[in-house]
C-alpha cells in the first residue's frame, strides 16, 4: 500500500469515527493498540477533539466486582442521557498478546445500545494497571463523541497507582471480609481514590469495612476540600450504584470550580511524555545493544570490570543523544 493510499484510508477512518460510526472506532482502536506510525498519524488527526470527556478510572484489587460496577454505572449515566465508553484493561496472553479475560462479556446488556462503547485493552505487560496505549485509546473514544469514558484497570493491586495519573476521577473499589481494605489502608493506596466503593455489601462487615475507610481518610485528609465519600452497594442488584454516579459527578463538579482539573491533566500530560520518551529509549536502546559498535565496546568493559554500571550508563546515554549527563558528585 503506498503512502498515498494509506493516508487516505487513515483520513477515512478519522472523518467516518469524527461522525460516530462505530466500526472505524473499533479500527482506530486497533491501530493506536498496535502503535507505530499509522497510530501517530491517526492521534495528530484526531488530537483536536481530545479533552472533552469526563474520564473516570474503576480500580482496586482483584475479586471486588470492578466489572459489574461498570456494568451497572453505565446504566446510570445512560439514564442522564450521556454518550459513554468503556476501556478494560486486561491481562496479556502471553501467545498472542492480546486480551485475556474480556471484561466485555459481563457487560452483554449494553451490546445493543448506540450510545455505549466497551472495548478490552491488553495492558501488554505495562505495570501500573494500565495500557501504554490508553493515552490514545481514550483520545479515540473522545472524538468518537463519547463525553464519559471509564477506565477500568487490571487489578494488580497496590501497583495501580498509575490510573491516578490518567482518570480525572479515580472509584477504588474495595470488598468486605477478604482483607482488602486493611491492607489498601496499609498500603498507601488509599491516596489515589477520589470515591471510595465497599461493593458486595450484602456481606458481613460491609459498614463496618465503610466505617474504617472513613475513619481512616478524616486522619489522613485534614484540611482538604474534597472529602471523600464512601459508598457502599451491591453492583449485582444495582444497590446505592446511583448514589456512586452521583459522588462521580460532585467530584467533577469540585474539580471544575476549584480549577484543579486542569492541574490533574497537565499531570497526565507529563505522565504520557515521560513515558513516550521512556518507550522510545527504551527501543533505541535495545536497537544499540544489537548494532552500535560503541554500545557493544561498553558491554565488553563492564565484562572485563573495567567500567562501572554507572559510567557505562552515561556512556551509553552519549552514544544514543550525543551528550551525557553530568555526574552531580565528582
Amino acid at each position: 500500500m503506498s503512502i498515498k493510499t494509506l493516508e487516505f484510508s487513515l483520513e477515512k477512518i478519522a472523518a467516518d469515527l469524527v461522525n460516530g460510526d462505530r466500526r472505524s472506532l473499533a479500527r482506530a482502536l486497533s491501530i493506536v493498540e498496535d502503535g507505530g506510525d499509522e497510530a501517530a498519524w491517526l492521534v495528530r488527526r484526531l488530537f483536536p477533539y481530545a479533552g472533552r470527556a469526563h474520564l473516570i478510572g474503576i480500580t482496586g484489587p482483584p475479586g471486588v466486582g470492578k466489572s459489574t460496577l461498570v456494568d451497572a454505572l453505565i446504566s446510570q449515566i445512560r439514564s442522564d442521557g450521556l454518550k459513554v465508553g468503556v476501556l478494560a484493561i486486561d491481562p496479556s496472553s502471553p501467545f498472542s498478546g492480546g486480551a485475556i479475560l474480556g471484561d466485555r462479556i459481563r457487560m452483554q446488556g449494553h451490546t445493543l445500545d448506540k450510545n455505549v462503547f466497551i472495548r478490552s485493552m491488553a495492558n501488554r505487560g505495562h505495570s501500573g494497571g494500565t495500557a501504554l496505549a490508553t493515552y490514545d485509546a481514550v483520545r479515540m473514544m473522545e472524538a468518537a463523541g463519547n463525553q464519559v469514558v471509564i477506565i477500568e484497570t487490571v487489578g494488580v493491586g497496590q501497583s495501580e497507582l498509575a490510573i491516578a495519573e490518567t482518570a480525572d476521577t479515580t472509584v477504588l473499589v474495595l470488598m468486605p471480609g477478604s482483607g482488602d481494605d486493611v491492607q489498601a489502608i496499609k498500603s498507601g493506596i488509599m491516596e489515589i481514590g477520589d470515591v471510595f466503593v465497599v461493593n458486595k455489601g450484602d456481606l458481613p462487615g460491609a459498614n463496618k469495612t465503610a466505617s474504617e475507610i472513613l475513619a481512616s481518610l478524616e486522619l489522613s485528609n485534614r484540611g482538604q476540600a474534597w472529602k471523600q465519600p464512601v459508598q457502599v452497594t451491591n453492583a449485582e442488584t444495582n444497590q446505592n450504584v446511583n448514589a456512586v454516579w452521583l459522588s462521580i459527578q460532585e467530584h467533577k463538579k469540585y474539580l471544575d470550580e476549584s480549577n484543579q482539573l486542569t492541574e490533574r491533566r497537565k499531570r497526565r500530560v507529563e505522565s504520557e511524555l515521560t513515558e513516550l520518551v521512556a518507550d522510545i529509549a527504551r527501543k533505541n536502546l535495545k536497537d544499540s545493544l544489537e548494532h552500535s559498535s560503541g554500545v557493544q565496546s561498553v558491554l565488553q568493559k563492564m565484562l572485563r570490570q573495567e567500567m562501572d554500571p554507572h559510567c557505562a550508563a552515561e556512556a551509553v546515554m552519549e552514544d544514543l543523544f550525543g551528550k551525557s549527563r553530568q555526574p552531580a558528585v565528582e
